[in-house]
């Protein structure tokens, strides 16, 4: 039987090639974005309270991790773009091991640090950015179904890891939740990336000299463009104040008397929402500008954002606020995956996405610190969260004029404009 092809689009799979690749990446990123990142969350108490380094310095390393995952970012991209995920998402999942190795047995800060720095290469070749530029090329014009899937598996990791990995404390303290943690990042990740993903790659340009040296230059000329920098500085802006939130969002509620754990579960359920907001960009796509939704959705964040500052004191309505955030959140990560091909198309989607994404990276690694400081300087979450809504609204201020000469034009569900 003759499979249909996905798309006309050099380089796209037909439809079981790319529901394989949609289902290995999901899979991956779900034990990636578990292990490497929300685990710290659930563990990073208990690693200040055993080994006696202070909270700060114990974030801080896993912020210097976010930084390393940006600044490597640029390189994956262009890496991905030259010759596809595989081996690149493969050695980043064994660049984890010494990584994760270090932070587990660390006798002193020094390796802590340093085991960090690998994590963060790892994070660099195995989160998000990496999986969005493989289903960009591959998915065709289906790239926003495969996209949207990817991204609601991805987002059930902290449900999933986060009770995971304290359970595996209670019982084995944190370094040995983190060693059989590592176990279940080498056993699902590497494989996967390695014999999961062995479609064929096919570059967006042509081989050759030349077109290598006309293909840097236009990702060099659109780098430098206004719309493109304007479009990064409003997504490290959104990402800032979307990330400040979600860290404070339960010391906010318990500050305005909410229980902490009707809180936790307020935080839970917006989870709920971003899936729900997941789901349903396709539609959003299908009948919204680019320009639209993007500063809608920052719009959104920032607007949410400012009724939880503002709110009467109420389980109910901050759980329905933290709902509404959550779905802002959740369309916000797709605005973001499909934001170099809305505007200017697949061609060097992983080198112009890395480098779109860098100061986001930066941002979320700042965002914890920024909202403490931000409550502690304006005396209190509430007045803290009024000045993280007014980053967001910046940010959608900026994207406002991060356009390419024209108004935008609406695209049909799962069909990107190449422009």
């Amino acid at each position: 039987m003759t499979r249909r092809p996905t798309s006309t689009e050099p380089g796209a799979l037909d439809r079981a090639g790319l529901r394989a690749a949609v289902v290995a990446l999901s899979t991956v990123q779900i034990t990636s974005w578990g292990v490497l990142y929300y685990a710290f969350a659930a563990l990073q108490a208990s690693i200040s309270a055993d080994t006696g380094w202070s909270a700060v310095a114990v974030t801080g390393a896993f912020s210097l991790a976010l930084l390393v995952s940006g600044a490597a970012g640029v390189w994956v991209g262009r890496r991905i773009d030259a010759r596809g995920p595989r081996v690149v998402m493969t050695v980043g999942s064994l660049v984890a091991v010494p990584g994760l190795l270090a932070v587990a047995t660390a006798p002193d800060l020094v390796v802590f640090y340093a085991g960090w720095v690998l994590v963060g290469l790892a994070m660099s070749a195995t989160l998000y950015p990496p999986a969005f530029a493989a289903l960009t090329r591959w998915g065709g014009r289906h790239r926003v179904r495969a996209l949207t899937t990817l991204t609601l598996v991805g987002g059930l990791a902290s449900t999933v890891f986060a009770p995971t990995a304290s359970a595996l404390e209670t019982v084995l303290g944190w370094r040995g939740a983190y060693l059989v943690l590592l176990l279940a990042l080498v056993v699902v990740t590497a494989p996967l990336h390695w014999w999961g993903l062995r479609h064929a790659w096919r570059p967006a340009t042509a081989e050759g000299d030349a077109s290598r040296t006309t293909a840097a230059r236009t990702t060099r000329s659109v780098t430098r463009s206004r719309p493109f920098v304007l479009l990064a500085a409003a997504n490290a802006l959104t990402t800032l104040s979307a990330f400040a939130v979600l860290v404070n969002l339960v010391p906010m509620m318990v500050e305005r008397g909410m229980a902490p754990g009707l809180a936790a579960v307020a935080l839970g359920l917006g989870g709920v929402g971003q899936a729900l907001g997941r789901l349903g960009y396709a539609r959003l796509a299908a009948v919204t500008t680019v320009r639209g939704r993007t500063v809608g959705v920052m719009a959104a964040v920032a607007v949410a954002t400012a009724a939880l500052a503002v709110a009467p004191t109420g389980g109910v309505v901050f759980v329905v606020l933290g709902m509404v955030l959550g779905l802002a959140r959740g369309v916000y990560t797709l605005v973001q995956a499909t934001a170099v091909t809305d505007r200017w198309g697949p061609t060097s989607y992983g080198a112009l996405n890395g480098v779109l994404g860098a100061p986001a990276l930066v941002a979320s690694a700042a965002a914890p610190f920024v909202g403490a400081v931000l409550a502690h300087l304006l005396g209190g979450y509430a007045a803290g969260f009024l000045a993280l809504a007014g980053v967001a609204a910046l940010g959608a201020a900026l994207a406002a004029g991060a356009t390419l000469g024209e108004p935008g034009r609406r695209t049909p569900s799962g069909a990107l404009p190449q422009h």
